[in-house]
């Protein structure tokens, strides 16, 4: 499609004279924005791609895989100005594979065929990531395995439940059912032949068993073998309900008995929530049992023994039958605190933080670091108190969790005056109910940038200045420093994967996973993220790599740590290189953010080359290129800017040094304003449009001079449009080419001015 000197108009009148969304191309708000100005000079613009100046080098657009397959109004307006495409998610691991494993290539498919037809190329998003994974499916393949062999060894456990109920408790029978019994009595009622009744009660036994109902009189006093029917009884609290009339044979009666006995061995059962009612009328007195001397209606025989009121208690003990744990003993200097379990209040059992001789002042900044684990996850609130027990105010240092794995707990802050003058920090350890152990380790407190913490690491048995304990109950003393401490974890029944049978399965997943989509693109796809965001940003001299450690397992899946830093991303490259099926030469791009990083001096470039360097220094793996994503903003304060500006020149030179391709692979701009605020795309002027637009040149012109011819890939825009509200990426932020009524906006200009090498 060739566009002439109107080309906005033009373009609506292609879409309207063709298929688009909905058939309604009106549905785009095309007004100018208030904030714009005159936007009539951007009309005469062509195209974008044809402003460049190297036809070699792609410009490209990042856009919805089924949006664009569709072949509507954003693969016209893609097609028309870009000659790459870039899926922004539907390439991507967890768009593919399901919980199974299974791998649904259709999406891609169609993205592939409908990029063919319009003769767009497609840049590869992405093989390798440690974010959005399939991580169920992932860490499914890897856990431990089930050993069929297994039998496991079984042990008394002994629990404790606190809830009040009725105990009746039997022995072993001997002769009748009605050695044991429960009664629920009615003196000074009486059945009447005809009368609706209904029940409702919770029960429980230690052991299950069945309990038939009898009608009495008193208590003992038989007169008919049925009455409310036949009572399960099960390990688990269940509730039972009944209805019905009574009979002629229960006329007169004014109690039920429960017999106990029906179960040969000895039982506790307990009963909770009780209501009977005859014609609607609520027979039962304190049903709920919160008056333990409320017994009217309840009578018992225990044991064989005699009729008393029936016992309500308001906890009880119960024995249950669990797998054998197994110990592992680990060795590791830390403080211990054991709780017991809770009786009271949470503070029953505490840790303290103690600084002797420091007054706190209002004012002051804090920050703390520790590693912390307990045999239970739990949890505990921490409090201010001047001497340990001498409580001063509720809030200190945040909550804290702990897990059976060891975690590093960091909070910071700033003194309150409500903590003025206090110099210590309680943990409430009692938050739990059972009773757990809490350890401490590698403690740090630092006090307006001053360590206070005097043998943080605990390799010194002696060093207890600064941390005191109440354990059980008892009363504050030093905190027990340990050199070692009991794991106790299921019995068996697994077989947990060698780290080596782990990393053979991840390169098999891998493995498939590279294998079907290079199958799906059928050679197509000629350039590849092929690892997408390797660098943390944390580290020594280079940045690490992201892992477990620094990154967040709880929602990544870092194929690294068990693959191997090295080998991770030389079996990626390989596994591409290898079902790779197009004629054209392939290239791998290595992707990611922060490449321009102003604070630091351009550490993550540096560091990401050298890993580069690492990983071709096998001499088989080949990475082609680098991509820099520059997710960007226009900063209003000026100093903040020139450093920006200054990182991106450098940024450009170190990577025409590595002599690799170059591209900007998802380039999109907010503003941030001199206060430090992220505007809203209704909140910038026009001038702070044009500074974007200016800076947009800057970028791509720097682009096209620094990186030599041979080098520049090409340049991706990573937002045609400007982010609605409710996006999932820059929400609300003007970071398109466009507005979101597919309007010209400045940086339009700007773009092909600096593509064309003005």
């Amino acid at each position: 499609m060739k566009y002439t000197k109107h080309l906005f108009g033009a373009l609506l009148l292609a879409f309207a004279a063709t298929s688009c969304v909905d058939n309604d191309p009106l549905a785009f708000d095309v007004q100018k924005p208030a904030n714009m100005g005159s936007l009539d000079y951007l009309n005469d613009y062509e195209p974008l791609k044809t402003y460049k100046a190297n036809p070699n080098m792609k410009l490209g657009a990042a856009i919805d895989a089924k949006d664009y397959s569709g072949q509507g109004l954003t693969f016209r307006l893609v097609n028309s100005n870009f000659d790459e495409v870039t899926a922004g998610n539907a390439m991507k691991y967890s768009s593919v594979v399901d919980n199974n494993g299974k791998m649904n290539f259709g999406t891609v498919q169609s993205f592939v065929t409908a990029a063919r037809d319009a003769g767009t190329t497609i840049y590869g998003h992405t093989l390798a990531w440690h974010s959005q994974q399939n991580n169920k499916y992932l860490n499914g393949i890897i856990a431990d395995k089930i050993d069929e062999n297994y039998v496991p060894e079984l042990v008394p456990v002994t629990k404790t439940e606190e809830r009040t109920c009725i105990i009746v408790e039997s022995d072993d029978m001997a002769e009748y059912a009605w050695d044991t019994q429960f009664w629920i009595t009615f003196p000074g009622k009486k059945f009447n032949t005809g009368d609706a009744w209904s029940v409702k009660m919770n029960v429980r036994a230690d052991k299950e068993a069945g309990s038939g109902t009898q009608t009495h009189n008193e208590p003992s006093a038989y007169i008919h073998w049925a009455c409310i029917g036949t009572v399960n009884f099960t390990t688990e609290w269940k509730e039972y309900t009944a209805s019905g009339t009574m009979t002629a044979e229960q006329n007169g009666g004014w109690s039920i008995a429960f017999n106990l006995n029906d179960f040969a061995e000895g039982n506790k059962y307990y009963f909770d929530d009780i209501s009977f009612t005859v014609n609607g009328e609520e027979w039962v007195v304190n049903g709920n049992l919160d008056d333990p001397e409320g017994t009217e209606n309840f009578v018992s025989k225990e044991k064989r023994g005699d009729l008393v009121p029936s016992r309500i208690v308001d906890s009880y003990e119960y024995t249950v039958m669990e797998e054998k744990p197994s110990i592992e003993e680990v060795e590791r200097t830390c403080i211990m605190v054991e709780s017991d379990n809770m009786v009271e209040a949470a503070w029953d059992t505490q840790f303290w933080l103690v600084f002797e001789g420091v007054s706190f002042k209002t004012g002051d900044s804090w920050s703390v670091s520790m590693d912390v684990r307990a045999d239970k996850e739990a949890s505990a609130g921490t409090q201010t108190h001047n001497a340990p027990g001498e409580y001063k105010h509720w809030a200190a240092i945040g909550t804290i969790n702990f897990t059976p794995e060891w975690e590093t707990y960091t909070s910071s802050g700033s003194m309150t005056s409500e903590q003025d003058g206090c110099y210590s920090f309680a943990f409430n350890l009692n938050d739990f109910g059972e009773a757990n152990r809490y350890y401490f380790d590698n403690i740090s407190f630092k006090l307006n940038g001053e360590e206070l913490i005097v043998n943080g690491n605990c390799d010194d048995p002696t060093g207890t200045a600064n941390f005191v304990a109440k354990e059980k109950r008892g009363n504050p003393g030093p905190a027990r420093i340990i050199d070692k401490y009991i794991v106790e974890t299921a019995g068996g029944g697994v077989i947990p994967l060698t780290p080596e049978e782990k990393a053979d399965t991840l390169k098999w997943a891998m493995d498939n996973w590279i294998k079907g989509m290079m199958t799906a693109t059928e050679g197509y796809v000629t350039t590849w993220d092929v690892v997408n965001e390797p660098i943390s940003g944390s580290g020594g001299e280079y940045y690490d790599l992201w892992s477990a450690d620094n990154g967040d397992p709880a929602n990544n899946f870092y194929w690294q740590d068990y693959l191997g830093d090295e080998e991770y991303v030389r079996f990626v490259v390989a596994k591409a290189r290898e079902y790779y099926q197009g004629t054209e030469p392939l290239k791998l791009f290595i992707n990611d953010y922060n490449l321009e990083s102003w604070w630091d001096g351009n550490k993550k470039l540096k560091s990401l080359i050298h890993w580069i360097e690492t990983w071709e220094a096998d001499g088989v793996t080949q990475i082609d290129g680098i991509g820099t994503q520059m997710h960007v903003s226009f900063h209003g304060n000026a100093e903040t800017q020139a450093a920006q500006e200054a990182a991106i020149i450098n940024m450009f030179e170190l990577m025409a040094e590595t002599g690799k391709l170059v591209k900007i692979s998802e380039l999109d701009m907010g503003y941030v304003d001199a206060s430090g605020t992220t505007l809203t795309t209704g909140q910038v002027t026009e001038e702070q449009q044009k500074q974007m637009a200016g800076f947009y040149k800057f970028i791509i012109s720097n682009y096209l001079n620094i990186i030599p011819e041979a080098q520049q890939y090409g340049i991706t825009q990573w937002c045609l449009t400007d982010a609605p509200k409710g996006s999932g990426w820059r929400a609300d932020e003007p970071v398109g080419i466009w507005t979101q009524g597919y309007q010209r906006k400045h940086v339009y200009a700007s773009f092909a001015e600096a593509l064309a090498g003005e």
